[in-house]
């Protein structure tokens, strides 16, 4: 399995993309996530931010890439598609990402719902707005080849009910999962069970520890968590992920591990990635690099 890690781990330190790049490859890292900018930001402008903006040359920052041994193992394009905005904002962010993650080498594009039930919409109305915003996305994406990855992150999908209707929106092959072991453990749920409901689907991996203190303040009343301020394997969903992380091993998952977590500026993501690579060695993964 690959090891990647979202370039969020650096938001509050204010760090440049180029600067996790430089971060990767400093620890032997090859693949990297991050979110996308659809516009012009101060903030990323002056090179505080560890996001891309698609105005940026795709070849050309493949190029860049390549010269620290680092490339894309997902974007993320998740602006929540259950809302009345989502058709409106989300699917058009996601139709003018699919071209340029294509130039970037990219093969998964991350999407999701929103945190909450989506204001003046009753749930099965929420669901055919997003069945028809996914059925249009996808045939532009079978097209690229790429996949489009619902991940577990909201009002829907942490319900294993309901994220099944969803998976099951078209049928395409290039409809999968993004499996996050911390969203779907802070909803109330078991990422162990959702591992093994939807291994058939997973396409990338979010792993994501909860800190003691998260956990009992807020576990079965929250649908996400925007950055975890826990080292990977310091928290009470390490075992989870152990089991998870065996789960898809026993399945022939050869796919991506991308970490999501706090950076502390460095200390506390390489915390994490000193127990994903003793974790992998301890359950006889392989490191793909």
């Amino acid at each position: 399995m690959k090891i990647s890690f979202h370039t969020d781990a650096f938001n509050t330190s204010f760090r440049s993309f180029e600067s996790c790049l430089q971060w990767a490859q400093k620890n032997d890292v090859h693949n990297i996530e991050c979110g996308l900018i659809d516009g012009v930001s101060w903030i990323h402008g002056l090179g505080y931010q560890p996001h891309v903006a698609l105005y940026e040359d795709p070849l050309m920052l493949k190029n860049k890439m390549a010269t620290y041994g680092v490339k894309f193992s997902q974007v993320d394009a998740a602006f929540p598609l259950s809302g009345k905005d989502g058709p409106t904002y989300g699917v058009p962010y996601v139709l003018k990402t699919l071209p340029w993650a294509k130039l970037a080498g990219c093969t998964n594009i991350a999407t999701t719902d929103g945190l909450h039930k989506p204001e003046g919409l009753t749930d099965q109305e929420a669901m055919d707005l997003m069945k028809r915003s996914y059925e249009q996305i996808l045939t532009v994406a079978e097209v690229y080849e790429i996949y489009i990855n619902i991940e577990v992150h909201g009002y829907f999908t942490t319900k294993p009910d309901m994220l099944e209707k969803m998976l099951a929106f078209c049928d395409s092959k290039w409809l999968g999962l993004n499996l996050d072991t911390g969203n779907s453990f802070i909803a109330g749920q078991s990422p162990v069970e959702f591992a093994k409901r939807f291994i058939k689907k997973i396409r990338h991996v979010h792993v994501k520890d909860v800190s003691e203190s998260l956990a009992a303040l807020v576990r079965g009343n929250a649908t996400g968590i925007a950055l975890s301020h826990c080292a990977i394997g310091d928290g009470v969903n390490a075992d989870n992920i152990k089991t998870v992380i065996s789960i898809l091993r026993d399945n022939g998952y050869t796919g991506t591990l991308s970490m999501e977590c706090e950076g502390a500026g460095g200390p506390m993501i390489e915390k994490s990635l000193g127990w994903m690579r003793s974790t992998l060695k301890e359950l006889g993964v392989p490191e793909e690099k």
